[in-house]
């Protein structure tokens, strides 16, 4: 568990930014995987080279602004992304104020996005399992719209391991956009300036 009660004063990583999503062919482009696809977005326009293994998770580290940011995109699997970010943050001794969550949201529909500084898990089983490992909420976190089931019988596993038709696929990549803007923003210590362009 991450020692929250330690107070932190410096590390060789400002911020540490994690997509979450499943590692493998089978769940690319799903709604699910949409942390991945917001990291993937922001690793190229900064030509951040993703493919080291580290704290079970690809990651590859780049300067965003003044800011040294560590990308992570846990190979745990959804339920278990707690164990790769609490790793990374003991490590480089980051609190969870500094460290931001890309996930997919059901409760928002396609093509919107919510900013938050700090909350709930949102019943998001990735979100869940970061913040019991770690013992705090306090993560700042971007939900990208994935929209909710079509009817309430249709499996929840089955929607969000699902992909998006092309129509949707378009406006989610557009979205995407919009939240490397937003990353960039909150590591430059402006959360509420993103919150107020985006949410």
């Amino acid at each position: 568990m991450f020692n929250k009660n330690k107070k932190f004063t410096s590390s060789s990583i400002d911020y540490i930014i994690v997509g979450l999503g499943n590692p493998g062919r089978e769940y690319e482009n799903t709604r699910h995987n949409c942390g991945f696809d917001a990291l993937d977005k922001l690793a190229d326009k900064y030509s951040c080279d993703m493919r080291k293994l580290r704290f079970k998770s690809l990651t590859g580290e780049c300067r965003i602004g003044s800011s040294k940011c560590l990308l992570m995109k846990p190979s745990t699997f959804m339920n278990l992304s707690g164990q790769a970010v609490v790793e990374a943050m003991n490590f480089y001794k980051v609190e969870p104020e500094r460290v931001i969550v890309i996930f997919d949201d059901i409760s928002l529909d396609v093509g919107k996005m919510r900013i938050r500084q700090k909350g709930s898990d949102g019943c998001h089983n990735g979100m869940k399992n970061i913040i019991y490992l770690a013992g705090s909420d306090m993560f700042p976190r971007v939900k990208v719209g994935v929209g909710k089931k079509p009817h309430p019988d249709y499996d929840l596993k089955d929607w969000v391991l699902g992909k998006f038709s092309a129509s949707d696929r378009k406006i989610i990549e557009d979205v995407l956009d919009n939240t490397v803007e937003a990353l960039e923003l909150m590591v430059s210590d402006k959360t509420s300036e993103a919150m107020q362009k985006f949410n």
